[in-house]
Order: structure tokens, then C-alpha cells, then sequence
């Protein structure tokens, strides 16, 4: 197919299949990128215990901190170009694409000086304690070296997928996903490398897929150029960029913030064997969120490029059946939890201990998971829409809004169950909200479809607001 066909099928083919085309590549690589973290979880857990995992768990918030920015420019770009190329307007695509990939290589170099100056000292801030600290440092330094791949595969995934190339970006996500689960057991248990094993096996994952993301833009298979004149910042374009990536920044940000505050509050009424519980049932929560996630970033190209061309009834039909799907997906995972958690932790270690706390905290947690799908789908549409109020809102209310004060609050009255407690709470508080912007903006969402003789891409009058 040639590239520029492949963002014009996003105006023209009928929206089930399309959805389909593009959200199930997203699935499965979304899912293949779970498995290696469940991989790296298991191995750890496995090769060097329980604290090994607390250790990881630590260093995660600044992981996402990393990702957080790579969000915001992958995600907001990822907006911005599709509504670019829906408009026929490509060398502006192809100007916002470069102004990316320049900040990237600002927040890379970012990243290396941090991993000499200031990673123990976050750690400690973070909470960590003397026992797992030595593990989380271990992890982390690797990382930070390596922060431009992590940063360029992050970003320019969003960016393939939004021109319509589902299949490439789904093997973007594949491919470091494999390696790095052969190259764990090599660095953990055969090198004796511990957590620190894990960590270099994710950077070389991340480097080989960066370099053959690289070749595709540079050898004209993208709808996008890669030019150096376009790597010159233009601050108009980084705020346009951010506006709209502010969403995906917050949330990752958020969910750091949040990280932090659930370990701290496990370490003062739990131990740290708490913390590395939570670090398991994170794993869990990436692996079972990741379907409805998939349908998320599948709607996404879709929505941004009939909203740049203004076909208004193409998008009404793509937030319909994507909710439809979500809402599915979200249901079975609710009745998947609750019937066989013990068979989910004992996929992560053998301690009996660990089992038992494990299953009784999965279902507190999951226990409201059924409403998440209409969240997920809300915050992808406004993001996709380049309406970053509303993105932002809904991005930061699960996590900022709800979760982070009910963690610091009900443990209190309830002990380490109040911060297992707070993910169902928060979970309905964010599905009503959700529900609620969603309705106010029905008039774009979910009109009545086609007028008396209107085709299905002509316009309509919307409120877009």
C-alpha cells in the first residue's frame, strides 16, 4: 500500500472493519508488550525473590515519569499530524513530525545526566527503603542510559500508528517484546545479573526496535519525512503538541504520583512484602487493561482524520461501536478476576504467603473494573478531538483526582485494606464523570447519524465545543 493511501483509508473504509484493522494489531502488540513485563515480573520474582520486585516497583514511577513525556509528544503529535493529513496539509505533518523527534533528543540527554546525578536520591524521596534500594538502583541505571530509545520507540509507535500503519506499529511493539523475554533469562539467571540483568535486556530490546523504526521513516515508507531542516524547534508547534498531549503527560505523570503514594502508604501499615504484591497486581492490571487500551489507540487515527475532514457521521459511528467493545472487554475481565485469582498470582511465584495476600487484594481492586472502559474511550476521544480540557480532565480523575486522596486517606480508618479499597471507589467516581462529559457532548458523539439525502461523508453541523 502505498503511504499515502494509507491515511486516506481512514476516511473511506467502513468503520467495523477499520476499527477492526486497526485496533486489533494494537491489541495483540499492547498485549505482547504486557507479557514481557509480566516476563520480566516472573523472572525477577523467580531469580532473585519478592524484594527484587519491590525494587522494581520503586523504580516504576520513574519509568513513567520517562514515559509521561514521551506521551505527551508521541500521543499530542500523534493528534496533530492525523488532523494534518486528514486537512491535505503534509509538509505541516511532516514539520510537526521533525519539532518531535528534536525534543526527544533533549529529554535523552536529560535522562543520561540523571542516571549519574540524581537517581538515588529520587528513590530515596520516593520512599524506598534501605532493603530494596540497592534493587531498585540497579534497575533504574541501566534505564536511564538508555532513556532516548525508550523515548523514540514510545513516541514514534503513536506517531505510525496515526497515519493508519496499525500492522507496523503493532510489530514495533512486538519485536523488542520478544527479545527482551529471550535475553531475560540469559542476563537474570544465566550472567547472574539480577534485577540489573532485567533492566539491560529492556534497553537492547528497545534499541534494536528504535533502529528499525528509524530505517522506516528514513527509506519513504511513512506518509511522513524525516528532514533535518524540520528538527528546528518551532514553539508554536511544541505548544500546539503539548496542548494536546498535556492529557497523556498528566496521566502518566499522575500514575507516578499515584505509585508513589500507594507504596508509601503500603510500606507504613503493609512491610515491603506489600509493595512487591502491588508490584505483581500492576503487572496483572497492565495485562488485563490492555485490550480496551488497544481499542482506544485503534479509534484514535479514525476520530482525528474525520474530524480534520469534517466527516462528522464517520466519527459518531467509530465512539459507538468503540464503547460497545470496551464495555465487552471491561465485563470479562470483571468476571475473569474474580473466578480464578489464584491461578493469576501463582503465575508470578510459588510463596504461599504472597498467593494468599494476592488474591484477596485482586479482588478488591478489580472489583469495580467493569466501568473502565467508558473512561478509556472518553479520554482517547478528546485527545484525538485535540480538545485537551477535556482530555485532561478525564486523564487526570482516576488517578489524581480520586485515587491519590482515597490511598492517603482510607488506610487510615481501614489499615493497608483502605489503599485496595480506593481503586474500586475511584473507578466509579471516574466512570461517572466520563459519563457525564460524554453526554454533554452527545450532539458530536452520538448524533442521529445521516440526515435526509446525506452520504455518509459529507459534514454535518456539530457542536464541537
Amino acid at each position: 500500500m502505498k503511504p499515502k493511501i494509507q491515511s486516506e483509508k481512514l476516511g473511506t473504509e467502513p468503520i467495523p472493519k477499520l476499527l477492526k484493522n486497526l485496533s486489533i494489531p494494537a491489541m495483540i502488540g499492547m498485549f505482547v508488550m504486557a507479557l514481557y513485563n509480566v516476563v520480566d515480573t516472573i523472572f525477577i520474582s523467580y531469580g532473585v525473590g519478592i524484594e527484587g520486585v519491590a525494587g522494581v516497583t520503586f523504580a516504576f514511577p520513574i519509568m513513567m515519569i520517562m514515559m509521561a513525556i514521551s506521551a505527551a509528544m508521541g500521543i499530542g503529535g500523534a493528534s496533530v499530524i492525523s488532523r494534518r493529513l486528514g486537512a491535505k496539509r503534509d509538509q505541516e505533518a511532516n514539520q510537526v513530525f521533525g519539532n518531535i523527534m528534536a525534543v526527544i533528543l533533549i529529554i535523552s540527554v536529560v535522562g543520561f545526566i540523571a542516571a549519574f546525578t540524581v537517581l538515588e536520591p529520587m528513590l530515596r524521596l520516593f520512599g524506598a527503603s534501605q532493603d530494596i534500594l540497592g534493587h531498585a538502583t540497579d534497575y533504574m541505571f541501566p534505564i536511564l542510559l538508555g532513556t532516548f530509545f525508550f523515548s523514540f520507540a514510545f513516541a514514534t509507535t503513536n506517531i505510525v500508528r496515526s497515519e493508519g500503519n496499525a500492522k507496523f506499529a503493532m510489530l514495533m511493539m512486538i519485536i523488542p517484546a520478544v527479545i527482551n523475554i529471550i535475553l531475560d533469562p540469559i542476563f537474570i539467571f544465566g550472567l547472574n545479573m539480577g534485577v540489573q540483568g532485567a533492566a539491560i535486556a529492556t534497553v537492547i530490546s528497545q534499541a534494536s526496535v528504535s533502529v528499525v523504526i528509524l530505517k522506516y521513516f528514513i527509506t519513504g515508507k511513512s506518509s511522513l519525512q524525516l528532514n533535518l531542516a524540520d528538527l528546528k524547534i518551532n514553539l508554536s508547534i511544541i505548544k500546539e503538541v503539548l496542548a494536546v498531549g498535556l492529557p497523556a503527560f498528566a496521566q502518566q505523570a499522575a500514575g507516578s504520583v499515584m505509585m508513589i503514594a500507594i507504596n508509601t502508604m503500603l510500606i507504613r501499615f503493609g512491610g515491603d512484602i506489600h509493595v512487591g504484591v502491588y508490584g505483581i497486581i500492576q503487572r496483572i492490571i497492565m495485562f488485563t487493561v490492555m485490550p480496551m487500551m488497544g481499542v482506544m489507540q485503534g479509534m484514535q487515527p479514525i476520530v482525528g482524520y474525520n474530524y480534520g475532514a469534517k466527516n462528522f457521521n464517520r466519527l459518531q459511528e467509530t465512539v459507538k461501536l468503540g464503547l460497545k467493545v470496551t464495555i465487552f472487554i471491561s465485563v470479562f475481565i470483571f468476571g475473569l478476576v474474580m473466578s480464578v485469582p489464584h491461578w493469576l498470582m501463582m503465575i508470578f511465584t510459588s510463596d504461599p504467603v504472597v498467593i494468599e495476600a494476592g488474591v484477596d487484594y485482586l479482588r478488591i481492586m478489580f472489583a469495580a473494573v467493569f466501568l473502565i472502559g467508558v473512561q478509556v474511550v472518553g479520554s482517547g476521544l478528546y485527545q484525538a478531538l485535540g480538545k485537551p480540557k477535556q482530555a485532561l480532565i478525564l486523564s487526570l480523575s482516576r488517578q489524581l483526582i480520586f485515587l491519590i486522596p482515597l490511598v492517603l486517606i482510607l488506610p487510615h480508618f481501614f489499615g493497608v485494606y483502605g489503599v485496595w479499597m480506593a481503586f474500586p471507589i475511584s473507578d466509579f467516581f471516574a466512570c461517572i464523570l466520563a459519563g457525564t462529559l460524554l453526554y454533554r457532548d452527545r450532539a458530536i458523539f452520538f448524533g442521529k447519524g445521516k440526515r435526509k439525502g446525506q452520504n455518509q461523508n459529507q459534514p454535518v453541523t456539530a457542536r464541537t465545543n
